[in-house]
Parts: C-alpha cells; structure tokens; sequence
C-alpha cells in the first residue's frame, strides 16, 4: 500500500506523537485521527453516521475520510453536501464500489498515523475515539475495537438484532456477544496505527468479505496484537428484510470458506457448524423422503431447538419480532453454512490474464 503525499509523513507523526501513556491527562498531546469510511448506496444512514462521528468527545485532530462507490441513490450527493459543511471531510472516489478497494483508497487518501475504521451503517458513541486511542495507549495493540452492537428499528430488524448478539445465533465471538477485555483474533471495524496497516499491505483487495478477519490475521502473524474492549461499542443496522440477510449471511460463508483456504489451521467448529448441521439436515431429510423415518429427526430436532432457543433468547422482544426470531436464527445458519459449502476454489483468486492482455 504505497501512501500518498499526505500519508507520507504519519509514520513519523506515529513515533513523535504516538499513543504513550501521560500522568496528566490535561497535559498530554493526543494523536490526530484519521476515520475512513467506504460507502455505496448508505443514502438512509450516511448523514446520521458522519455527525456520530464529527461529534466525537475527542481533544485531538480528526479528519474523516468517505471513499465513495457507484450509488444508485444519493450518496454521493449527502457526502458531498457534508464535506461543504465541514471541512474535515474529504470525499474521495471508489469507482469499484468493493469494500477492500474503498478501504486502501481512504487510508492513501487520509493523513495522520490512527486510522478509525467505521461503515455508512454504524452509529458511533461520542467517546469511541477516545476510548479506542486510551486501549490503545495501554495495551500496545496494532489494532483495537469493541462490541458490534446491532439495534433494529423495525419488527424484522429487532430480530435479526437480538439474533446477532446471541450465540446462539453467531457463536461465542466477543464483538457479537461482549465479554471481558483481551487480545481476540479478530475485531469489529478497529483502530489501527497506521505502521500496521503499512506492514501488511493493507487490505487484501481480493476479499470482497472476510477482509477485517483476513487483515487481523496478518498483523497477528506479523507479531502484531488485536484487542477487544468493550468501552468501544458501535450502533449496528442490521440487513432490513429476509432477502438482504440471507445474501449477506451466504456470501459471507462463502468468504470464509476463502479465509480457511488462504490460510490454513484458522477454521475452528464455531465456523464449521452451520456447514455441518446444513449437510447432516439434508442427508437426514433425504433419507426420510425415502422412507427411513429417523432421517427426520435431525431436521425436525433443530426446528425444535431454533423454537426453544428462541424463546429463551427473544425475551423482551414484541411479540412481532419474537415470531421472526426463529425464522431469522434457521437463515442466518443455514445460508452461511450452505455459502461455506458452494464455495468456488476459484473465489478470491486473480483472475487469469487472457492471451494478449497486458498485466496493469
């Protein structure tokens, strides 16, 4: 990842200012922030998101930089109205539109030696930035990040919301659930100093998702360190209907599936259950269509299970989301699992360069 002109110096910055703990909070210098946010079709949340941000209860310079895709509504239009606004805003172009892609351009695009990372869709609270450079400082972690703390508004949304900070529904990953302070695999979003971005080459560009867990997974082979807090907690919207959620749930199956191909031992059973349980559910549904009644057991105990489990973890909810509840568990397990298992071994590999095309 080669800086632009006004990254240059950051690095430098990075060991001049850098995040040392002072006695006197009074006294100390705080590290300017650069916040980069990739953005395509974030019409509905943008302007809420930047103001979160814009907002931040924090002493030192911050800049905040949009790298904008091909929306096909306003949100270029918002972010660019914003910027005019205030001018710590930079809007810059992603003509891909991909997510990677959007990230490198910020950072290249940004200036100072903390990069915030934060999504059009995430509702940042006013002390985020504080806390992420205050763990940062007292921990000596590469990058830092918090809880994913998914809020619905609509009946559906509330819950995929309550469904996304169970384990039931994603497993035992901090970011999702909570839990104590500790180095991770991997983090929501994450502050990051800019060196450890550097070292690794920033963002893989080939992994469309999967990308935060990929580049966590470098700075930790680097030597590097991943710290979850749950001072940092970001506002999370979650996919709006039933379609939505499953295309996000089966890609990022199939992303994983590429994480675990490109890096081999990082797949544990919290990443292979959904995979298993679609196999053992089919072959158990196949062989009952077929007149071995006990085949129905697997797929009829896990319907069973997703009822039970939902009443348990869909206390509090209206009943309108708690109806959903169960519908919404099955997709998101089944999709991912069945994302994992389609996943092609061509995906997240360059593609092959035809006979007498130039190589850029």
């Amino acid at each position: 990842m080669n800086p632009s002109p006004r990254a240059q110096s950051a690095t430098q910055q990075e060991t001049q200012e850098a995040v040392n703990p002072r006695s006197d909070p009074a006294e100390r210098t705080w590290p300017a922030v650069s916040v980069v946010m990739p953005v395509l079709n974030e019409e509905r949340h943008l302007a809420d998101a930047v103001r979160g941000i814009l907002a931040q209860d924090y002493p030192g310079e911050l800049e905040l930089v949009l790298a904008v895709g091909p929306s096909r509504d306003r949100t270029e239009e918002i972010g660019r109205k914003l910027a005019a606004e205030d001018q710590r805003v930079l809007v810059t172009t992603n003509p891909t539109g991909r997510t990677p892609q959007g990230l490198n351009i910020a950072i290249k695009a940004s200036q100072y030696s903390i990069i915030v990372r934060v999504d059009g869709h995430s509702l940042l609270p006013s002390d985020y930035v504080r806390a992420a450079v205050e763990t940062m400082e007292e921990t000596g972690a590469d990058n830092v990040g918090g809880i994913m703390a998914a809020e619905g508004v609509t009946p559906f949304e509330k819950a995929v919301a309550r469904a996304m900070t169970s384990k039931l529904g994603v497993g035992n990953a901090r970011f999702h659930t909570g839990g104590e302070a500790g180095e991770v695999e991997t983090v929501y979003l994450g502050t990051f100093r800019r060196s450890a971005l550097e070292r690794v080459g920033g963002y893989d560009e080939t992994f469309a998702r999967a990308q935060d867990w990929e580049m966590n997974h470098r700075i930790r082979q680097t030597g590097g360190r991943v710290f979850f807090t749950p001072r940092m907690r970001v506002t999370y919207r979650p996919r709006p209907n039933l379609r939505a959620l499953a295309k996000q749930y089966f890609h990022t199956g199939r992303w994983r599936r590429v994480v675990g191909r490109e890096h081999q031992g990082t797949l544990n059973l919290r990443y292979l259950a959904p995979p298993i349980a679609v196999v053992a559910m089919t072959v158990g549904a196949v062989a009952g269509v077929f007149g071995f009644w006990p085949g129905w057991i697997v797929p009829g105990g896990y319907a069973v299970a997703l009822v039970a489990g939902a009443a348990v973890e869909g206390r509090g909810l209206p009943p309108s989301a708690w109806a959903r509840l169960p519908l919404v568990f099955a997709t998101m397990h089944l999709t991912w699992g069945v994302g994992f298992l389609t996943s092609p071994p061509r995906l997240g590999q360059p593609a092959p360069v035809k006979p007498g095309e130039s190589v850029q």
